[in-house]
């Protein structure tokens, strides 16, 4: 029989696309952006250890203040080698900065349809800005963005619950609290676990929720998202 090198080619490691909304307004400033830019590189360093030949962890950040950035692209952890410092100022564009995620998700040459079902995690300390209620109700209910694994952190007494908690509806995670700067390390440890024991499932599309037992969302499709 003639030889095929087709048959031969090793096809590419399918990989979880997380993606964090990051509020680095005002309000961040000081002890709350250092604890959460040490946050984001323990995630970084987790993902790197959890990863295998067969599976791999993509990372994007979309941060939103004086303006909304797409502060890191969507890439495998293993080539972040230098995740720059967060900075805070300005107000809360949450609106804008969730139209600029439904856009990166829903763009197939960024988001691949092979991959696994994203984690898309929104962290917030406040009041978002006016004209959000749209782009949420469009980033839950419509397209790819509502298949997402969404999950949210709420930091101090002054973030929008209402807001975070209709971010998460339709899954089953609930709105994780850090109650000072100091709780966001813990937070971000438990969103990290989340997805590192997706990496260890037999079926990686499973949401991991560490609140309660392992449980998947029946109703929705993830086989080719």
């Amino acid at each position: 029989m003639a030889f095929d090198p087709k048959n031969f080619v090793v096809s590419e490691p399918k990989s979880i696309p997380v993606l964090l909304l990051l509020d680095v307004s005002g309000s961040m400033s000081g002890e709350k952006i250092d604890k959460l830019n040490a946050s984001v590189r323990l995630m970084l360093e987790s993902f790197k250890k959890a990863e295998t030949n067969e599976t791999f962890i993509k990372l994007a950040v979309i941060t939103f203040g004086a303006s909304v950035d797409v502060h890191t692209q969507l890439q495998e952890v293993s080539k972040i080698e230098n995740f720059l410092d967060l900075s805070a100022n300005g107000a809360t564009p949450l609106g804008v900065a969730l139209k600029m995620s439904k856009a990166m998700i829903e763009d197939k040459e960024i988001f691949k349809g092979r991959d696994y079902r994203p984690a898309v995690v929104l962290v917030s300390d406040g009041q978002p800005d006016s004209g959000w209620e749209s782009p949420l109700e469009d980033f839950v209910s419509n397209g790819r963005t509502a298949k997402c694994d969404r999950l949210a952190i709420a930091i101090g007494n002054d973030a929008d619950l209402n807001v975070l908690g209709k971010f998460i509806e339709g899954t089953n995670n609930e709105v994780l609290k850090a109650s000072d700067a100091e709780d966001i390390v813990n937070q971000f440890k438990k969103i990290t676990m989340s997805v590192t024991m997706r990496m260890k499932s037999v079926d990686k599309n499973q949401t991991i929720n560490i609140t309660k037992n392992l449980d998947t969302d029946s109703n929705l499709d993830f086989s080719n998202w």
